[in-house]
Order: structure tokens, then C-alpha cells, then sequence
């Protein structure tokens, strides 16, 4: 998968679970101010994107993953 085709379907996927539009995406956007997560949803995020994608995000990792930007880096390196 292409990185520009990673960051469309991640935006997609997130913005259907969370209720957003698509536009309020923006690479260097905070992911839990955007996306509004307190801890229970950002667990469901985590799931989300575990299942949609088929990569493992440890608990310790979450802490790094601040921007959609980092995340995107994120599951284009372990696929």
C-alpha cells in the first residue's frame, strides 16, 4: 500500500468510527484533540486501527503516537 493510499484509508477509517469529517483531518493535527478521546476511546482507536490494518500497537507505543502525521508513519513501518 502506498502512503498516500495509507493516509486516505486511515483518515477514512477513523473519521467514519469517531464521527468527524474527513477535512478535519490534517496530518499535523493533535489525533485525541481531533478525533475528542478521552482513555476509553482511545483504546477503541487502538483497536480500530489494529484490526483495520493488522499491525500491533503496544501500550507504551501509544504515548509516542501525538499527531495523525506520526501514526501514519507508525503503520506504514510495520507493514
Amino acid at each position: 500500500m502506498k502512503k498516500q493510499e495509507l493516509i486516505l484509508r486511515v483518515n477514512e477509517v477513523l473519521a467514519e468510527e469517531f464521527e468527524i469529517e474527513v477535512e478535519d483531518i490534517a496530518p499535523e493535527s493533535n489525533i485525541k484533540e481531533t478525533l475528542e478521546l478521552d482513555s476509553l476511546s482511545l483504546v477503541d482507536m487502538v483497536a480500530l486501527i489494529e484490526g483495520s490494518f493488522g499491525v500491533k500497537i503496544k501500550s507504551q507505543e501509544v504515548s509516542t503516537i501525538q499527531t495523525f502525521d506520526t501514526l501514519y508513519d507508525f503503520i506504514a513501518e510495520r507493514l
